[in-house]
């Protein structure tokens, strides 16, 4: 196991390099000039290129991309070009923001997807089962800014029972002010991945029950729930944690449209802001960080593959 995992550590620092490296580069390639912000059109050109020589735009694009990484490898993520403060406090102050998001999304999906999925399996081309299908369908279709605004429309302006935008309610600092603030962005991460999970659990239910083994344990008066839950899900789990892995990086863009429609004060809408503004030490920060957070998601996975499956976890110690 733990060979494994520095295995994966090691293989995923140069993906890294190469994300941050596509990175810079796009975003140098970009219409816009960073400097523009601090510029004014009274200003001399003298003035105007010791402002750039201020930020480092001076010098050519590798040079400035080595200096980064360089900086970055010795802790030091920069400045942000716009409020002028430590890159790296703007984004710890806004980390644990959108991971509690996520991470609510995520439980939120599980905690759905796996009993619609397997009832829907058990029961296939009953009501509720065609019924689970067209919203399935319709949940992978729609946009996640669109479905926002139809629950913010219904739910804060019309119904006036849950808050339209923020974490928290001015000079209100209790706990459940800030799950009444997430209900809304939580659901909205959540709805595709709920589809897309019960879609997978209900293939593999369907699959399941055709095996010899259910056969047997069917004719054998075992009931429905001991087969649902003691042997078809434990089977239903392996691919579903393959989903889980793959939905990571949609999970991490989904957060950036998420709160900045709901004005969630997390790494997302830093990162949309940034993008508008140019500032690129907050955007190549943001960058590596997300990148990150996916590669630990799957390494994540990974290891829940080889506690969940014992054929794996033998096959890894005969290595």
């Amino acid at each position: 196991m733990k060979n494994k995992i520095t295995k994966r550590i090691l293989q995923a620092i140069p993906m890294l390099l190469f994300i941050s490296f596509v990175s810079f580069l796009l975003m140098n390639l970009a219409p816009g000039d960073p400097a523009q912000g601090y510029i004014t059109p009274k200003m001399s050109k003298e003035q105007a290129d010791l402002i750039r020589v201020s930020l480092g735009l001076d010098k050519p694009m590798l040079t400035r991309y080595f200096l980064w990484l360089k900086n970055v490898l010795s802790g030091d993520f920069g400045y942000s070009l716009v409020s002028r403060q430590a890159v790296a406090s703007e984004i710890s102050s806004r980390f644990f923001a959108t991971l509690g998001l996520m991470g609510s999304s995520l439980l939120l999906a599980i905690f759905i997807s796996i009993p619609l999925g397997l009832y829907t399996g058990m029961h296939r081309n009953k009501f509720l089962d065609r019924f689970t299908n067209i919203l399935n369908y319709i949940a992978i279709s729609i946009p996640s800014f669109w479905f926002a605004m139809i629950l913010l429309s219904i739910f804060s302006l019309k119904l006036k029972w849950l808050p339209s935008v923020g974490m928290r309610t001015i000079g209100v600092t209790s706990t459940l002010d800030v799950i009444k603030h997430g209900i809304l962005p939580t659901i909205v991460l959540s709805f595709s991945n709920i589809a897309v999970l019960t879609r997978y659990v209900r293939s593999c239910t369907i699959t399941e029950l055709k095996q010899d083994y259910i056969v047997t344990a069917i004719s054998k008066g075992a009931s429905k729930n001991r087969i649902l839950f003691k042997h078809i899900m434990k089977n239903a789990l392996l691919p579903m944690i393959t989903i889980l892995g793959m939905s990571l990086p949609s999970l991490v863009s989904g957060a950036f449209i998420t709160e900045t429609i709901f004005g969630w004060p997390g790494m997302g809408r830093l990162g949309i802001n940034s993008i508008k503004a140019l500032d690129y030490p907050v955007i190549m920060a943001m960058t590596l960080v997300t990148s990150i957070m996916v590669v630990i998601g799957n390494l994540l996975a990974d290891i829940s593959y080889v506690l969940v499956d014992p054929r794996i976890r033998r096959g890894n110690e005969n290595v």
